[in-house]
């Protein structure tokens, strides 16, 4: 049996398939596993490369796969996409994925620590939540010009126990 360099790991939410190739790029394996399993399974086997899609959860099983010993590239999904070979699912995703972990100009994506994965998400939440506002405050401002309440744009509109002070409505 051929000796495992690269394999291809489509991840998901519950269930995983990885796609095992040995130095010449011919297929050695094909599997299904679930979640639960994944860690077991990568444990039994010897240091390769594992390559997978960057998308959420990648980071974390990236981290997890270091620390067993084995190597990971995390590939953006566009650079993955001209390598599916026929219709999508699974097995075929994690055998494009390990095809384009194999090209020697393929870009890969920097695995993230858990510090900088917080940091974005703080951002990234905090950024919803200005948008949600602004739409909430546009939402009103409209709602109340349907009865003739025309208000300022502004975010010191927004500060309700205050309208008739801050925002000088007209009628």
């Amino acid at each position: 049996m051929s000796k495992v360099i690269t394999i291809g790991l489509d991840i998901a939410k519950n269930s995983f398939h990885a796609h095992g190739a040995d130095e010449r790029g011919e297929a050695v394996f094909s599997r299904k596993l679930s979640r639960g399993k994944l860690l077991d399974f990568f444990a039994s086997k010897p240091a390769c490369l594992v390559a997978m899609e960057a998308c959420g959860g990648a980071h974390h099983w990236a981290r997890e796969l270091t620390q067993l010993g084995h190597e990971v590239r995390l590939i953006p999904p566009i650079y993955v996409k001209p390598f599916v070979k026929r219709h999508k699912n699974d097995a075929i995703d994690a055998e494009a994925i390990c095809e384009a972990a194999r090209r020697p100009g393929m870009r890969f994506a920097a695995i993230k620590t858990e510090e900088q994965q917080a940091a974005g998400m703080v951002f990234r939440t905090r950024d919803l939540l200005v948008r949600q506002r602004t739409q909430l405050v546009n939402a009103l401002r409209g709602h109340l010009a349907e009865y003739g309440w025309v208000a300022p744009r502004g975010m010191t509109f927004a500060c309700l126990t205050r309208v008739t002070r801050s925002c000088k409505l007209t009628a």
